[in-house]
Parts: C-alpha cells; sequence; structure tokens
C-alpha cells in the first residue's frame, strides 16, 4: 500500500530567521521526520505549495482538490497549516468521496525541537492506513471527519463541533 502524500506549508515547515526573528518557509522537513520516526511506510510525497494556511486562497484549495482527485492512490495525508485546515476539509469533503484523506499539521514549527508535528505525522499516517473512506482531520492524537470538525482558538486544539 502506497500512500499519497500532499505537502501545502504551514506551521510544520515554517522556518525561524535568527536576524529578523520571522518565520519562513524553505523545503518540507516531511522526509527527515519519516526518517527520524523511523517509519517503513511506502510514501510518495509531492509539494504542491509552501503558505501559511491564513493565505491560501480557494484557487490553492482548488489545487490540492484537484491533485487529490486525479491521485491513483486512495489514501492520502496532506500537511497544512492549522488555521484553515478545517475549511479544506470541507472542499474535499464535500467532492471526494471514493477515498481516505487525512490533513494534519503542526502548532509549533518541527526545526523548534519541541513540535508537535512528528507525532501528528505519526498518528496521520496510522489513521490514513485504517479509517474508511472520507476526509478527517488528525492533530494531537484525535481524528475527526470533516462534517465535525473545527479549531477553537482559546485552547489551540481541534474538537468535534457539539450541537
Amino acid at each position: 500500500m502506497k500512500i499519497r502524500v500532499f505537502v501545502t506549508g504551514g506551521t510544520f515547515d515554517k522556518e525561524y530567521n535568527e536576524l529578523d526573528g520571522k518565520l519562513y518557509f524553505k523545503d518540507t522537513h516531511l522526509k527527515e521526520m519519516l526518517s527520524l520516526g523511523r517509519s517503513k511506510v511506502t510514501v510518495d510525497i509531492r509539494t504542491l505549495m509552501m503558505v501559511d494556511s491564513l493565505e491560501m486562497t480557494e484557487q490553492d484549495r482548488q489545487i490540492i482538490l484537484d491533485h487529490c482527485s486525479k491521485s491513483t492512490e486512495d489514501k492520502i495525508l496532506i500537511t497544512h497549516g492549522t488555521d484553515t485546515m478545517e475549511v479544506t476539509a470541507r472542499v474535499l469533503g464535500q467532492k471526494l468521496k471514493d477515498k481516505t484523506i487525512v490533513l494534519t499539521g503542526a502548532m509549533i514549527p518541527y526545526k523548534f525541537g519541541s513540535s508537535d508535528g512528528l507525532f501528528n505525522l505519526g498518528s496521520a499516517l496510522a489513521f490514513v492506513q485504517t479509517l474508511p473512506h472520507g476526509v478527517y482531520i488528525a492533530m494531537n492524537g484525535k481524528c475527526l471527519p470533516w462534517t465535525n470538525v473545527r479549531k477553537n482558538r482559546q485552547t489551540g486544539e481541534f474538537e468535534e463541533i457539539t450541537k
């Protein structure tokens, strides 16, 4: 089983500029993270974009949707910024029914050393292999369907939407 991985940016892949104190994108850290985690899962990684999710446009989301739609793999993991992750999940969930797609990210950049990214990546890899077709968000050990998830801005965690 091969898993398609699409990289879109987000805090997951940000670097810290020591001179001006700003975060920026250089390259994805995904291969390094998979190696560090000793992952033996077969993945095919493709970087679609490197953007902060607050700057992601509807055109960017269409690019993600198009690549997911055209992917021959039915198991897809997407690294994504957490601020608008549920927006992208909704776009995908409304259109794609024949694939298992898991979005994940990090609240702290991987390069900071104390990131949740490595744990989230490992969890997302496990979830994408075992869940039925659908679109999910996997963060902090939880995996929630696109129809029932939001980011709680006060706690910084993803949670089920209670009705």
